[in-house]
């Protein structure tokens, strides 16, 4: 039923992580093949494509849905529905950001401060030239192929480029004064697929379990056991999603568990034994559906 299309290059070891933990195993020959499968009734092809080019094949209808970010939706100016936004990314949970560098020992301070006629560099040339339309400064925006920072500042004045932490382009000497657009990864659709009921069904129940995948990273199941002495001061530390299952046992202790963020259970789990709970299980969760 559905046309898919994964993202080539720095999203795409994590793509393929992400397809395989939501039970959606992306299969192809070799790591070179820009051809796969995937064993699910709703998909009946797959692509692996570079992300600058998903956004225009999505909108002509060549696929009905696809992985790409949101720099690359506006960078080409495509029109697609977006279904939402899956927060992964190359490394961390992060999103990019496009950001306006200059040389660190430039007197810049803000955009307004860069004269007409100033030479900037980028891989997003159609986003430069309309942000820098908008701020009323006439730009020589020149496509960039990589290694854009070390144009600066002779080959150019500045540079428009990607970023997570911002310590690539600081160890190369820039300072940011700006950002344009903060960009996760997006699921998108055609608008006439989505517009078709039985696609539209198909890529939100695909939308489910890859959200609900991501969801559940950062989180896991506790489970504990508590004597009705102790029931108030456990729940007392409990975190929950939205409150604790309880459940009464032949003893007449109670069982308990709950929903814990990963990074709070190093301090979570002692907090609950100091308050009497015994029996503790922390548990991976595969996902979380809402």
């Amino acid at each position: 039923m559905l046309r898919l299309v994964l993202p080539k290059g720095s999203l795409e070891q994590a793509t393929l992580e992400l397809f395989e933990a939501a039970d959606l195993t992306v299969v192809r020959s070799s790591l070179v093949d820009y051809r796969a499968s995937i064993d699910d009734p709703r998909i009946v092809e797959v692509r692996i494509l570079r992300p600058q080019e998903i956004p225009v094949y999505v909108a002509e209808g060549l696929f009905d849905l696809g992985i790409t970010g949101r720099d690359w939706v506006e960078e080409t100016n495509s029109t697609v529905h977006s279904l939402g936004e899956l927060k992964y990314s190359k490394a961390t949970t992060n999103p990019v950001r496009v950001v306006v560098a200059v040389d660190g020992d430039s007197p810049v301070q803000r955009v307004e401060d860069l004269p007409n006629g100033v030479r900037v560099t980028s891989e997003y040339p159609e986003m430069t030239k309309r942000f820098f339309a908008q701020k009323g400064i006439s730009a020589d925006v020149r496509l960039s192929y990589g290694a854009s920072e070390a144009k600066i500042p002779d080959i150019a004045d500045c540079v428009v480029d990607i970023t997570e932490t911002g310590r690539a382009l600081k160890a190369a000497g820039l300072r940011i004064i700006d950002t344009i657009l903060t960009s996760y990864t997006e699921l998108v659709a055609n608008k006439d697929s989505w517009a078709h009921p039985a696609k539209r069904h198909a890529m939100e129940q695909l939308h489910t379990l890859l959200s609900g995948t991501l969801e559940a990273r950062d989180r896991v199941l506790v489970k504990l056991n508590v004597s009705e002495a102790n029931y108030e001061r456990v729940l007392a530390v409990l975190p929950s999603a939205k409150s604790p299952t309880v459940s009464r046992l032949a003893s007449g202790d109670c069982a308990v568990e709950s929903v814990v963020q990963k990074r709070t259970i190093n301090t979570v789990i002692p907090a609950l034994k100091d308050a009497g709970a015994t029996d503790i299980l922390e548990l991976p969760i595969s996902k979380i559906i809402h």
